[in-house]
């Protein structure tokens, strides 16, 4: 990868000479709009296209094949990987909503092919001894919300309005729908599904449906499917849920049991996340709608 900086690359002469947006020759196509503001110390590898209006501040590193849309603000000590897009109006990178905060040089990593689509807004970490991660292969929709020092994995969707707070971890192929609410320090499984609206403050257990306030129904069935779990593996899952959430049994003896008596892959790592909690654990309220 190559990076230069705004003074360097060649191609902002040839936009002072002749203005607007100018298309760079193969293997280095750019366009960086004439009303961009991109601080001399950042640095854009040159296949980089950034839009009118457009603001990149100095402590950038943006990857090849990004795109910055209209009226995007991209700023903090921010890390970028490959073939990123962000629409108009993003805000990346910006200072935490933590009171704590004292201007620190934190940071924001953000991995490949990711889409952030109009209003999306991420923040970057309260604290210097940790970054706001964003993985690969996810999907911030219209006005989603990333917190400061969360953790997002990779093939992530999170729609429209969701609000995820601070210090959250979304496990790998979460599906958080519109206007859902995450409260800080929350974990969402890996395949979980927050139905639209929900809220939790409680960890939303792997391959669950969550719904309402700190409930879930049920399995993500059709998501288990898509991922291509094998139907051995399903059915685990689903006595390994009627133990834990529908069987009547104490909640701490049967986690206890369920170590020894399930043994599948997919079921172990549900079985661990849930001991694992420290916030507990969302429990059943009604049959899941997508089983």
């Amino acid at each position: 990868m190559r990076f230069v900086s705004y003074k360097e690359n060649a191609f902002f002469d040839f936009r002072a000479a002749f203005g607007g947006d100018i298309l760079m020759p193969p293997k280095t196509i750019a366009m960086i709009h004439s009303t961009a503001v991109i601080d001399a110390k950042a640095q854009l590898d040159s296949s980089v296209c950034v839009g009118p209006y457009a603001v990149i501040d100095s402590d950038v590193c943006i990857g090849p094949g990004c795109r910055v849309d209209p009226h995007v603000y991209i700023t903090g000590h921010t890390t970028i990987g490959a073939n990123n897009s962000f629409h108009a109006g993003c805000v990346i990178g910006d200072a935490p909503q933590d009171v704590k905060y004292k201007d620190a040089p934190t940071r924001l990593v953000i991995g490949d092919n990711n889409l952030f689509r109009e209003g999306a807004t991420v923040h970057r970490s309260a604290t210097a001894d940790e970054a706001t991660v964003i993985g690969s292969n996810n999907f911030l929709m219209v006005n989603s919300h990333v917190g400061h020092n969360a953790q997002v994995g990779d093939n992530v969707i999170i729609a429209n309005g969701a609000l995820v707070g601070g210090h959250v971890h979304v496990y790998d192929r979460a599906f958080i729908s519109g206007n859902c609410l995450v409260h800080q320090f929350v974990r969402i499984g890996e395949l979980a599904i927050m139905q639209g609206g929900t809220a939790v403050s409680q960890d939303v257990p792997p391959y669950t449906v969550a719904r309402g306030t700190n409930g879930i129904c049920g399995l993500n069935v059709i998501g288990l499917r898509r991922a291509g779990m094998i139907p051995g593996e399903r059915l685990e899952l689903k006595r390994l849920y009627h133990k834990l959430f529908n069987s009547g049994e104490n909640f701490s003896q049967a986690i206890i049991e369920a170590k020894s008596e399930f043994q599948s892959a997919p079921a172990r790592l549900m079985v661990e996340f849930i001991a694992a909690s420290k916030r507990g654990v969302c429990r059943h309220h009604g049959r899941a709608e997508v089983d």
